[in-house]
């Protein structure tokens, strides 16, 4: 069965990075795009990123462009999401997708909570 496991979320100041990961099981991951969605309390979730089965290409939600940087790796069925330069609007539960890229995602992890707070 498809699985998704996020890690690296946690509390981090205004201005700093953070890395997170997503492992992926259950499916052929070098053919499916993936992407990383968020949840704030009270808000809907929304898409932060996407990337395409390849990793040729990517896309960003415009708040989040500039500042965070979505990667894969196929050798080992990974993808990342690379965040800096923080904001208190980005404290969310993030969570890794299967595809996302042009359809919704299909298959979500358990959620990775991030904290921007000083």
């Amino acid at each position: 069965q498809v699985q998704l496991v996020e890690s690296g979320g946690g509390l981090v100041q205004p201005g700093g990075s953070l890395r997170l990961s997503c492992a992926a099981s259950g499916f052929i991951f070098s053919m499916y795009s993936m992407s990383w969605y968020r949840q704030a309390p009270g808000k809907e979730r929304e898409l932060v990123a996407a990337i395409t089965a390849s990793g040729g290409s990517t896309k960003y939600a415009s708040s989040v462009k500039g500042r965070f940087t979505i990667s894969r790796d196929n050798t080992v069925n990974t993808a990342y999401l690379q965040m800096n330069s923080l904001k208190p609007d980005d404290t969310a539960v993030y969570y890794c997708a299967r595809r996302g890229y042009v359809t919704k995602g299909d298959y979500w992890g358990q959620g990775t909570q991030v904290t921007v707070s000083s």
